[in-house]
C-alpha cells in the first residue's frame, strides 16, 4: 500500500477550520493517510487564552467556526514551519494576500515530493501589470504541483453537513484520485476536472460579482435586477477566461465552482454582506471589513483591484464594465449609484 500520506492544513480561519473538520473525519476511515493533521493558527489571543490551546483543549475554532467541533486529530499549531513539516498534501486555505509571505517562510523546509492544493479566492498581481493564478505562486515558489478546490461552499453550511458539491481542478491526474478521496464526504461531493486554471478562475472572480450583487441590494433593487447581476458577471468570466486562459472549456462553467459557487455568493457570501452595508452606512470597505468580519478578509474589493490592474494595463476595461465599475466604486472613483447604468449599458445588451 506504500507510505501513509501526511496532511497539513497551512490556515485555520472560517472555511479553514470547516474543512479541517471535513478532512479529520476522513482520515480516520482512509488507511492512504496518517490520522494526525496538522493545522497551522495564526496565533491570537482570546480572553486570555491562546486560540491554539483553545483548539487543542476545547476541539473547536471559537472565534472563527463559533459551535462546530473540530475532531481531536487535528491539531493546532502556531508556528507554520513546524506545521507543514514532513507533510505530503499541503492545503492552502489563508488570504490570497498572506500567500506569497507564507510560501516564502515554507520554501526551504517543504518535500520535494510534495503536493499542494490551494482553497484560496484571488490573484497575485506581478509587476508590470499581469496577475498570476495562486496555484502558481505555490508551484513556483515551493516547486511543488498545486491543484485547486472551489465550490458552492459556504464554510457554516458545510460544517453543518448540508449537502454540497465542490470542483477539485488538477492538471497531474494520478493526484485526483488522492484528493478525491481526502476531501469527498457523504455530503461534500467532488468533481475532479482537468480545467484547473477555469476552477481556480472562477473562484476568484464570482467575489468581484458578489460585490456587485451587494450593490443592487443595498441600492434597494430585487431579485430580477440580482439575475442580471449574476448572468451578465458569468458572462464576464467566461470572457476573461477567453482573452487570457487559453483552453477553457465552456462546461467548466457549469460545474460547482462556475454558476453555483456565483449564486451562492451573490445571495449568501460576505463580500455581498459588506457591499450592501457599504451602500447603505457610506462607510469605506475597510471600515465595514473591520466592523463586520471578526478578524476574516473581504476577497471582492482586492480581486476587483488586480483584476483592474490587468485590463488597464492592456486597455481592456471598457470589455468588462461589471469588473471596472465594481472597482471604481470600492476606490471612491464612482458613486455607486452609477453601477446600475453599467448594467444597463452593458456590451451584453448592445
Amino acid at each position: 500500500m506504500g507510505d501513509r500520506k501526511r496532511v497539513c492544513i497551512v490556515g485555520s480561519g472560517n472555511w479553514g477550520s470547516a474543512i479541517a473538520k471535513v478532512l479529520g473525519t476522513n482520515v480516520k476511515t482512509l488507511d492512504q493517510f496518517e490520522t494526525q493533521i496538522n493545522m497551522w493558527v495564526f496565533e491570537e489571543d482570546i480572553n486570555g487564552r491562546k486560540l491554539t490551546e483553545i483548539i487543542n483543549t476545547d476541539h473547536e475554532n471559537v472565534k472563527y467556526l463559533p459551535g462546530h467541533k473540530i475532531p481531536e486529530n487535528v491539531i493546532a499549531i502556531p508556528d507554520v514551519v513546524e506545521a507543514a513539516k514532513d507533510a505530503d498534501i499541503l492545503v492552502f486555505v489563508i488570504p490570497h494576500q498572506f500567500l506569497p509571505k507564507i510560501c516564502g517562510q515554507l520554501k526551504s523546509s517543504v518535500k520535494p515530493t510534495a503536493v499542494g492544493i490551494s482553497l484560496i479566492k484571488g490573484f497575485n498581481m506581478k509587476e508590470g501589470g499581469g496577475i498570476a493564478l495562486i496555484s502558481s505562486v505555490v508551484e513556483d515558489t515551493l516547486h511543488i504541483p498545486c491543484a485547486v478546490l472551489m465550490g458552492a461552499n459556504i464554510a457554516d453550511e458545510v460544517a453543518s453537513e448540508n449537502y454540497c458539491e465542490a470542483t477539485i481542478g488538477i492538471k497531474q491526474k494520478e493526484h485526483g484520485t488522492l484528493l478525491k478521496k481526502l476531501f469527498q464526504a457523504d455530503y461534500f461531493r467532488i468533481v475532479v476536472c482537468e480545467d484547473e486554471d477555469t476552477v481556480e478562475i472562477c473562484g476568484a472572480l464570482k467575489n468581484i460579482v458578489a460585490v456587485g450583487a451587494g450593490f443592487a441590494d443595498g441600492l434597494g433593487y430585487g431579485d430580477n435586477t440580482k439575475a442580471a447581476v449574476i448572468r451578465l458577471g458569468l458572462m464576464e468570466m467566461v470572457k476573461f477566461c477567453e482573452a487570457f486562459y487559453h483552453g477553457s472549456s465552456q462546461s467548466t462553467f457549469l460545474e460547482s465552482c462556475g454558476v453555483a459557487d456565483l449564486v451562492t455568493t451573490c445571495y449568501a457570501g460576505r463580500n455581498r454582506k459588506v457591499a450592501e452595508a457599504f451602500v447603505k452606512s457610506k462607510k469605506s470597505i475597510e471600515e465595514l471589513e473591520k466592523e463586520m468580519l471578526n478578524g476574516q478578509k473581504l476577497q471582492g474589493p482586492p480581486t476587483a483591484e488586480e483584476v483592474n490592474f490587468m485590463l488597464k494595463s492592456k486597455g481592456m476595461e471598457d470589455r468588462f464594465p461589471m469588473f471596472t465599475a465594481v472597482h471604481k466604486i470600492c476606490k471612491g472613483q464612482l458613486p455607486v449609484e452609477e453601477f446600475i447604468n453599467c448594467l444597463k449599458n452593458h456590451p451584453e445588451h448592445m
